[in-house]
Parts: structure tokens; C-alpha cells; sequence
């Protein structure tokens, strides 16, 4: 499952994608330095937005909340359940799987088609976040046996606000949405 993303956008094309949902964004620790990097990795930090009472903020939390065995919990399986609180869009413009059986394996570079920015739904956790996770759309079945919920920009506002129908969001991309590529 997904363990590695990518985020190379800069914090003012952030921003600038986020305006398109007309909600308010609000920076609680102050506006965030935030580099381009290839590989985000579990426990790392990144860049999050949460609903708040105002409308959004955008923070920086870490990748995964410790599971009742101590594992990290870094993917979490959304079918046949309800997320009331604690939504989150985790900011991204690519996400990798990797196939193989051994060492070194292949990784391959999965971006959204017609989008060079896009979030992954995720749930906070105290002060960290993991990615919900659906059944294998067609562009990610030969790779892996489950993948992340890619939300477009459009669907951003609905899934802060509850306002659309959690299944219609937490489903895979339609066919040919998603391009992939090997990368190592």
C-alpha cells in the first residue's frame, strides 16, 4: 500500500488551488516553509488541511498515529465506515507503488491526469494523519490490491464539509484518470 508520496508544488500554488474552493484558509502556526520533495515517507511530516470552524487550515502533522500493536497506522481501509470528524486532505501531485518480490524492487510514479495537484483523503489523529484507502480502480489494479482516494480540487470542499456523499468520494478514479511511469 501507498508509503511513499510526492509534493513538489510550492506553498502559493497550494494556496492558489485551494482558492478554488471559495473556503477560507487559515495557517494556525503561521504561514508554513514547505520544500518540494520526491519522497514523503511514513513518519514524516507534511502538509495537511482540516475543516475548522472558520472554514480550513493548513498544517504540518505526521505521517501515521501509533496502531494498538505499536505499527505505525499509516493507511486506513474507508469501506463500509463513516468518518464524522477528523477528515483531512493530505496534499499531493504524485504517490508511488512499488511491485516485485525482493529487493530492489520497481517503483512507479502514479500522478492524477488532468490535475497537477490533488489530495489523498485522510483522518487526523491527535496531531497526525494516515490515508484512507478503497478497492484497486483500473489504473492501479495491476500494481497493488488496494490504493489511496485521490480527491480532485473539486471535491475538496465536499469532503472538509461533509457535504457530499462520503461513497461517491471514497471510490477509485475512473479508468485512464490516473498516469503512471516507472521511476527506479
Amino acid at each position: 500500500m501507498c508509503n511513499d508520496f510526492r509534493l513538489k508544488a510550492g506553498i502559493e500554488y497550494l494556496i492558489e488551488t485551494f482558492s478554488e474552493t471559495r473556503v477560507p484558509l487559515r495557517f494556525p502556526a503561521g504561514l508554513p516553509n514547505i520544500e518540494p520533495r520526491d519522497d514523503i515517507r511514513i513518519t514524516d511530516r507534511s502538509p495537511v488541511i482540516r475543516a475548522d470552524g472558520e472554514g480550513a487550515a493548513l498544517e504540518v502533522m505526521k505521517w501515521s498515529w501509533p496502531g494498538p500493536t505499536g505499527k505505525p497506522v499509516f493507511n486506513f481501509r474507508s469501506e463500509g465506515r463513516r468518518f464524522a470528524q477528523g477528515r483531512c486532505l493530505i496534499l499531493a501531485d504524485g504517490f508511488y507503488e512499488f511491485t516485485g518480490a525482493k529487493s530492489p524492487k520497481a517503483k512507479w510514479l502514479f500522478t492524477v491526469a488532468d490535475s497537477p495537484l490533488f489530495a489523498i483523503a485522510g483522518l487526523i489523529r491527535d496531531d497526525a494523519w494516515t490515508m484512507l484507502t478503497c478497492e484497486p480502480g483500473a489504473d492501479i489494479a495491476p500494481y497493488h490490491d488496494r490504493q489511496v482516494v485521490i480527491l480532485r480540487p473539486s471535491q475538496w470542499a465536499g469532503w472538509l464539509s461533509h457535504a457530499e456523499n462520503e461513497a461517491e468520494l471514497l471510490r477509485p478514479l475512473a479508468a485512464g484518470s490516473l498516469a503512471v511511469e516507472r521511476v527506479a
